[in-house]
């Protein structure tokens, strides 16, 4: 008996992947329900070679339902998680509405699987933000060898990170750049076409924007409360792949060869690092892929037993919709749910 699950928000970028990996793994689900707002009620939706109709998240009943995989954004996932998970349906959430919550478990299920049994709180289990899901998948095997005391990241964050709206004003930017149109930013603050943006979400007081707080915050609650974090983030010209230039300062040394045999070896992690011209991987090489690629593993002289990398994936698959598709695999395979189908 397979299981009952919900994508909520699959008209946008992220829910579309969601379905799209949910068929290509396999996932054991005897019946898929695309939901969006009612505006988009009746809109199709791929699921394989199927096609489904979307139905509205404020009608449904998600008694009978097992999991409710959510891309429908923060106030949305508020709002919706609670009543969700007290109907006995377990959801898996990509927005940052739960990620700092204390009963709310936040998981990559290459770095911390085990954390996902606490999910019974509140049924609810937290998505991490993108660009910290592929970090804490190249930071794992290093911190457990050689121990990280501090992080110093700078992001390369694609558009589609935006949604679908970031994306068409990049589009329509670079055509407006080539045929000499005026160009008016509406979705980000100043042009993005042939441009690169260090501002991605709001300002905080001690001038960090929300984005680079998420990254302190969750690899913090993910790997280790003692790591040091500092992050730069930057919004760059590329529709999908986000790409990273990773610093740490180790507790003990670690020379480039011994950190790349250990990412080698480490699940999620695919390790293209030739030291010659094309040697190593761009963001637009690992649109739809699902690992963590690191490129670019060297030795930091200017710091006790420091290191070097270059850290790429795909966004709205490991950064978003594969990473939530496997914390379900996780509950199943864990048998940490049953089908309430056959119950």
């Amino acid at each position: 008996m397979g299981f009952k699950v919900a994508i909520a928000g699959a008209t946008g970028n992220v829910g579309r992947e969601m379905l799209d990996i949910l068929a290509e793994r396999g996932f054991p689900a005897d019946v898929v329900v695309p939901l969006a707002s009612r505006r988009s009620q009746g809109k199709d939706v791929s699921y394989g070679d199927k096609t489904l109709k979307v139905q509205a998240l404020e009608n449904y009943d998600f008694s009978d339902t097992d999991i409710c995989l959510m891309s429908a954004g923060g106030t949305i996932a508020k709002e919706w998680a609670p009543k969700i998970g007290a109907a006995g349906c377990v959801v898996i959430d990509n927005s940052s509405a739960w990620r700092y919550d204390a009963d709310v478990p936040l998981i990559v299920p290459e770095v911390n699987a085990d954390d996902v049994a606490d999910f019974t709180k509140k049924n609810i289990i937290a998505n991490p933000n993108c660009s910290t899901a592929q970090l804490v998948v190249a930071l794992k095997p290093i911190h457990e060898k050689a121990g990280i005391k501090r992080v110093v990241v700078s992001t390369y964050q694609s558009v589609s990170g935006g949604g679908k709206e970031a994306m068409e004003e990049l589009f329509d930017q670079t055509r407006a750049v080539f045929v000499n149109d005026p160009i008016e930013p509406a979705k980000f603050t100043k042009r993005i076409a042939f441009n690169v943006i260090p501002h991605i979400d709001v300002f905080m007081e001690d001038g960090y924007t929300k984005e680079e707080w998420k990254v302190l915050a969750e690899t913090k609650k993910m790997l280790d409360p003692t790591i040091k974090v500092t992050c730069t983030a930057v919004r760059v010209p590329v529709f999908v792949g986000h790409a990273e230039s990773v610093n740490l300062e180790l507790e003990s040394p670690l020379s480039a060869e011994e950190a790349q045999d250990l990412l080698r070896e480490a699940p999620g992690c695919l390790v293209v690092d030739k030291r010659e011209d094309g040697g190593y991987v761009t963001p637009y090489e690992c649109a739809g892929e699902d690992a963590t690629y690191i490129s670019r593993i060297r030795e930091d002289a200017t710091v006790e037993n420091g290191l070097n990398m270059w850290v790429v994936s795909d966004n709205l698959r490991k950064g978003a919709a594969l990473n939530t598709v496997q914390i379900a695999e996780l509950l199943v395979n864990g048998k940490y749910i049953q089908p309430k189908s056959g119950a």
